[in-house]
């Protein structure tokens, strides 16, 4: 019997667990980063660290959450909460990708022409960077160093029918958890937790690529950056994506969820769609454009 009740649960550890791994992780990221050139691994070790308390976290929570359902003890009002919580925490990621996008619109459009001598700014071009030419993407850097841009074609075509593959197929594991189709329910998402995993093992390989054949590093000036910076935190929200999916098809094989109750299924689905909506305007702008 579900209670009617708004049902508060009790006082939890795992948002202040969360605060720590976020720490470690902030704190490890930034050290690997300005450790790239040295043999130093305590970012890594610190930012491995955040990573696994994060997932300690993660995996915590849900399972308090999961028995709480279980349990009966949340009411219509509680699952309103949750997908409202949800539609705000989409609407925040949707920000947090708006200001990268701005800022490489800023680069590309403001900063690169302005350097470059436009709207009356010669004197500046000749000052700052006498030999600087105003165009996308910026190969050479102030130090001299040439790099190549990372072509639309070859992984980031195939990472990018993956990933609308992946939806097509969330999707018919939507229709299907719907109609208490469980075997249907279960491959298609199954197909999608993989796509997502090969998703990022692309990445990862595309990433090898860019440092060893293409020479497009961290260091390669504002292309290189916001190039990394845009992929980076897509590939990580990928990564979260993609335990989401898992986790849900953990429950899916153990018989939870049912035709009217699955919100569980349907938020990790809306930020699996979220993610792949951001993977097409980063694929058109930045490799694309």
């Amino acid at each position: 019997m579900q209670s009617q009740s708004y049902y508060v649960p009790a006082q939890s550890p795992w948002p202040i667990v969360g605060a720590i791994a976020m720490f470690f992780i902030a704190v490890g990221a930034g050290l690997t980063v300005m450790q790239l050139e040295t043999a130093d691994l305590s970012g890594v070790v610190i930012l491995s660290l955040g990573v696994l308390i994060l997932l300690y976290m993660l995996f915590g929570w849900f399972r308090h959450v999961i028995q709480e359902s279980d349990k009966g003890l949340y009411s219509l009002q509680m699952d309103r909460s949750f997908k409202q919580g949800m539609s705000w925490f989409i609407f925040s990621e949707v920000m947090f990708f708006f200001a990268f996008f701005g800022a490489l619109f800023y680069a590309r459009v403001f900063s690169v022409p302005w350097l470059g001598g436009a709207s009356n700014n010669q004197m500046t071009n000749e000052v700052l960077w006498p030999s600087f030419e105003s165009a996308w993407p910026l190969l050479n850097t102030p130090a001299g160093e040439v790099t190549q841009a990372m072509p639309w074609y070859g992984l980031p075509l195939i990472n990018t029918v993956i990933l609308l593959t992946s939806s097509v197929t969330l999707h018919v594991a939507h229709k299907a958890i719907e109609k208490n189709n469980r075997m249907q329910l279960t491959a298609f998402l199954s197909v999608t937790v993989l796509l997502g995993f090969v998703f990022l093992g692309l990445q990862v390989e595309e990433y090898i690529h860019a440092y060893e054949a293409l020479n497009l590093t961290l260091q390669s000036g504002i292309y290189g950056n916001t190039f990394y910076l845009l992929t980076g935190f897509h590939g990580m929200h990928v990564t979260i994506g993609a335990l989401l999916l898992g986790i849900v098809l953990i429950r899916v094989v153990k018989g939870h969820f049912t035709e009217q109750k699955h919100f569980a299924f349907q938020a990790a689905a809306w930020y699996w769609h979220f993610v792949d909506v951001v993977w097409v305007c980063l694929f058109v702008f930045v490799y694309v454009m």
